[in-house]
């Protein structure tokens, strides 16, 4: 691994990281004071998309009268419980003022228990306690018109959390394209698609689009919570939202088009013209071969004429197996067609008997009957 770390393009500025070091502040605590901009950042121009700090703000922030105790005051943030004690007020009233967007938080998370956990600024909590026309809503009776919002569930930490999210991000916008990009973070992806139509112009202004602290948690089992803190919810906000991001991506457009991927100009594709399939050889089957006739030893007394008149059925029925069958030819070219012809088998002829061969007739008995006629006892005559 490299020991060398990232350095900034400008040598007169620094990166976040190495500001907080030379500020006292820990990194939450830093990005925090940007958000709020007490800490003035440039975009990095190096390409990395990040933010950097200029070394004259970071001058200028040293040389301020109890630095740097007052600058960590700025954004020194508590919960709802030190928040109640530091107004002493109860807890309970403390989370009614802040439901009804009296107390705006400053940060959020979600802690291992899935509970939404809200930070509020500390300078903020004191001033509205100094304030003397909010000493009946810390001390006295809860005015009906917000009890009645608190009836029907009213919750507006989340919103009001968005729109100071909001008011940093278009504070740090250079362009009308990063002011959309801003603005489309806090809506859902549908309603974003809805207003940019045109899908290079939605693809740069999702590019644009910056990751709120609460969205690092997609993908984990609290997602589903952060999803509805981070994304616009109400009709009226969605409404006003979305009125925004069409104004500013119609100034966007007359200002500068959208970049959009160059034209790949291609000749044309040159294909292979057809040809056509040349016709096969002619083929012809090939002659069957006659069987060879077995030639019969011929015996003592068998003449040549007698052997070749018992031999002419077996050559005949030898020739009707040497038929030819001539192909056909098929039009287009196409490889000619064969016919079955079926063989048709010859009947059987006489076989030819020679002597000595075959089966032996049987003998005649007439011997035997005379001979048994004559030994047999005649009646006597009486």
């Amino acid at each position: 691994m490299s020991t060398h770390t990232f350095e900034p393009v400008r040598p007169d500025t620094c990166t976040p990281s190495r500001a907080a070091r030379e500020l006292n502040f820990l990194r939450g605590e830093f990005d925090l004071a940007v958000q709020l901009g007490h800490v003035r950042t440039v975009p990095d121009e190096g390409g990395g998309g990040g933010r950097l700090v200029e070394r004259a703000e970071i001058d200028r922030l040293r040389a301020q009268d109890g630095f740097p105790d007052t600058l960590r005051d700025r954004v020194r943030v508590v919960g709802t419980t030190d928040g109640a004690e530091l107004m002493d007020i109860s807890a309970g009233r403390f989370t009614r003022l802040a439901r009804l967007g009296l107390l705006v938080p400053a940060k959020v998370y979600v802690n291992r228990y899935g509970a939404v956990v809200w930070l509020y600024l500390t300078e903020e909590l004191k001033h509205f306690a100094a304030v003397t026309e909010n000493t009946q809503l810390l001390k006295g009776r809860t005015p009906e018109t917000l009890r009645s919002q608190l009836a029907e569930g009213v919750d507006l930490r989340a919103r009001n959390w968005r729109m100071r999210q909001l008011g940093c991000l278009l504070r740090q916008a250079e362009d009308p394209w990063a002011r959309a990009g801003a603005l489309a973070a806090l809506l859902p992806p549908v309603e974003v698609a809805d207003v940019v139509e045109d899908p290079h112009e939605r693809a740069w202004v999702n590019r644009l689009r910056p990751a709120l602290p609460g969205q690092t948690l997609a993908g984990t089992s609290f997602a589903h919570v952060a999803e509805r803190i981070t994304t616009a919810q109400d009709a009226d906000e969605i409404e006003w939202l979305r009125s925004d991001l069409a104004h500013s991506v119609e100034e966007a457009r007359a200002l500068s088009p959208a970049p959009r991927p160059a034209a790949r100009h291609t000749g044309p594709t040159m294909r292979p013209t057809a040809q056509p399939i040349p016709p096969l050889a002619r083929t012809v089957t090939a002659r069957v071969e006659p069987m060879p006739t077995p030639v019969p030893v011929n015996p003592a007394g068998a003449t040549d004429e007698s052997m070749a008149g018992k031999a002419e059925p077996t050559t005949r029925a030898a020739e009707s197996l040497m038929r030819v069958v001539e192909p056909r030819r098929i039009p287009g070219g196409r490889a000619p067609e064969r016919r079955h012809v079926p063989r048709v088998r010859p009947a059987p002829g006489p076989v030819p008997r020679f002597p000595g061969t075959g089966p032996t007739p049987p003998r005649s008995t007439r011997r035997l009957r005379a001979w048994l006629r004559r030994e047999a006892p005649r009646p006597t005559e009486v």
